[in-house]
């Protein structure tokens, strides 16, 4: 009995053994390029080269108008040597502290409120999110009218209340305006923080609270064993986006008191602004930038660390 043995043509390999990687019929490499060629484009002109152009100007005396040369480090060696940009940092981060507990706290109780199906809910979803939506600037100029002396909206309450006289001027004392700031944002940003928390728990089963009741389990027990540890990683980004909004913090700043009185209310931000576009110093304004870029890298990385899965990674290990 005789076997014929067919050979393949040259050049053709078998599929099974096949080494040599098989060129895309439909997603050819030029294609593939040509396709994200813009998206590079776009991030190498309005990213890259920015960052690169920010870091030279760093290193010079650049005057936003006129002449400069190369200094090198020093307007980084020269950063703490200002007791004003020290001041800004450490009212930045104490605003910080101040305002980021509340923001999750009635965030959290404005999503315990409307997670439900209920009827109304979506009226007062909408309701809590409006504040955000309409944005700090608008309200900003809106609470610079209602904060005024004998006549804003602010102090005719207080004066209902019998808490001040109605002549209180908010804006002109340092620790009364951060006060004032401090809830205005709570109540304006809160919303955000409702809508992230009211996702994480909308997906939580039903069937759980269900057997949790059976058991005896109380509101809170519920709350604390069951909807916190599920939603941990949530409430961890809306902390993470609370804070970094807070070091950022210009705007309502700007708007209400530019500042002042003096500098008691200037943030990080501010001072930043004032040191670039109202004295000119374009290079130092930029090192501050950096410097603070670094510092909101640093607190983030902490934020990571101590608010990360730890029992997720025990269960994987």
């Amino acid at each position: 009995m005789s076997t014929t043995t067919v050979k393949a043509p040259a050049g053709q390999v078998g599929a099974r053994g096949s080494t040599r990687p098989r060129a895309s019929l439909t997603h050819p490499p030029k294609v593939g390029f040509a396709l994200v060629s813009p998206a590079l484009a776009f991030v190498l002109v309005f990213v890259v080269a920015p960052l690169i152009l920010a870091v030279y100007i760093s290193l010079t005396n650049w005057p936003l108008i006129g002449g400069y040369h190369f200094v090198g480090l020093l307007n980084y060696l020269n950063l703490f040597q200002d007791p004003t940009f020290v001041q800004s940092i450490l009212y930045t981060l104490l605003y910080t502290v101040i305002v980021t507990v509340p923001i999750l706290a009635l965030g959290y109780f404005l999503a315990v409120v409307v997670r439900s199906r209920r009827r109304g809910a979506t009226l007062l979803r909408t309701i809590f999110f409006l504040p955000y939506v309409v944005g700090l600037s608008t309200l900003s100029f809106m609470l610079v009218l209602e904060a005024q002396p004998n006549s804003g909206l602010v102090n005719v309450l207080l004066k209902l209340l019998h808490i001040t006289d109605g002549s209180t001027a908010w804006l002109v004392n340092g620790p009364l305006a951060t006060g004032l700031i401090i809830v205005f944002v709570v109540w304006a940003v809160s919303g955000l923080t409702m809508v992230l928390v009211m996702s994480a728990m909308q997906g939580i089963p039903d069937e759980i609270y269900e057997a949790a009741s059976l058991e005896g389990a109380t509101w809170w027990q519920q709350e604390r064993l069951i909807t916190m540890p599920i939603i941990r990683n949530t409430i961890a980004l809306s902390v993470i986006i609370s804070v970094t909004g807070s070091l950022l913090a210009f705007t309502q700043f700007y708007i209400l008191t530019q500042g002042g009185p003096g500098t008691e209310t200037q943030t990080i931000v501010g001072y930043i602004y004032n040191r670039a576009f109202v004295q000119l110093q374009l290079g130092a304004a930029t090192a501050e930038a950096f410097a603070l870029i670094v510092l909101i890298a640093l607190i983030t990385a902490f934020q990571f660390w101590a608010l990360r899965d730890r029992d997720g990674r025990e269960a994987r290990a």
